[in-house]
């Protein structure tokens, strides 16, 4: 596969991450011929609640939704809870909304979400006790293993990571969603 071909796009975690939900889609995005760029506030290198370790390409400090053709945000309570205190992180995912690019999102990762004032009538899922957090923020919560909302990707656990990946790569390769937005 080569749908991806040219395309950069970004991974946005820091330390207690969920391993597959990183792994997994980037190997997905990258086998798809997608340059991925781990985004991170923390220095060096993360390492995932499971042990995986991977090096820090750019600072979240740093980074700019305009080089990227697209954002993935990996769960785990720790990594999501952390990413939603960086006020960095937080403006790079929503200017990634505010440009029309897609965005997965998958577990506890729709933290950042809230904190980014970008779940306001938009259909999602996510891990099934950021339920109430979200609708709270105006999200439509639906329990499914992967929700799009145009150029929106969802989804719960990493039992959803086959379609989570299929659909990232999807809406990666359609590119900017004019209903996406911050």
């Amino acid at each position: 596969m080569s749908e991806l071909t040219g395309k950069r796009v970004a991974f946005l975690l820091t330390d207690g991450f969920e391993d597959s939900e990183l792994t997994s889609p980037w190997e997905a995005v990258t086998a798809a011929g997608a340059e991925a760029v781990l985004v991170s506030p923390a220095d060096g290198e993360v390492t995932g609640k499971n042990g995986h370790k991977q090096s820090v390409d750019l600072a979240a400090s740093a980074a700019a939704s305009a080089d990227f053709d697209g954002l993935v945000l990996p769960g785990g309570v720790v990594n999501a809870d952390h990413l939603r205190m960086d006020g960095a992180s937080v403006e790079l995912a929503r200017s990634f909304f505010a440009e029309h690019k897609p965005v997965s999102v998958i577990c506890h990762g729709a933290w950042i979400l809230i904190e980014a004032d970008v779940v306001r009538d938009r259909k999602l899922t996510s891990y099934p006790s950021l339920k109430t957090d979200l609708r709270n923020a105006g999200a439509d919560w639906v329990d499914e293993e992967v929700v799009v909302d145009a150029g929106l990707v969802s989804s719960r656990t990493p039992d959803d990571l086959p379609a989570f990946n299929a659909k990232t790569v999807e809406e990666l390769a359609e590119g900017k969603h004019a209903e996406q937005h911050a």
